[in-house]
């Protein structure tokens, strides 16, 4: 099995579809879906964070978050990383 893990919850993946975590038979299911799902977030989230794929080690996909630098703010309360998206 491939697992597809999301490294923090902010605020718009909260209210978002996706779960934290997901699994898959292969390991092209996993990596298309962590590509499609990050690129999704980059697109439809606030845009205060930038998401990404890394791969950890044989079995896992991470999708990352970092700061996007130059990214509109949301409005759901104060977080953690310094934003405001609640992560």
């Amino acid at each position: 099995m491939y697992t597809v893990q999301m490294e923090k919850e902010c605020g718009c993946f909260r209210k978002s579809e996706f779960k934290s975590e997901k699994t898959f038979e292969n390991q092209n299911d996993a990596y298309n879906y962590a590509q499609i799902a990050s690129e999704i977030m980059n697109e439809d989230f606030c845009g205060k964070h930038h998401f990404f794929v890394q791969k950890i080690g044989d079995y896992s996909y991470m999708i990352r978050v970092g700061e996007n630098v130059g990214g509109s703010s949301c409005s759901s309360g104060g977080g953690s990383c310094g934003t405001s998206c609640g992560c």
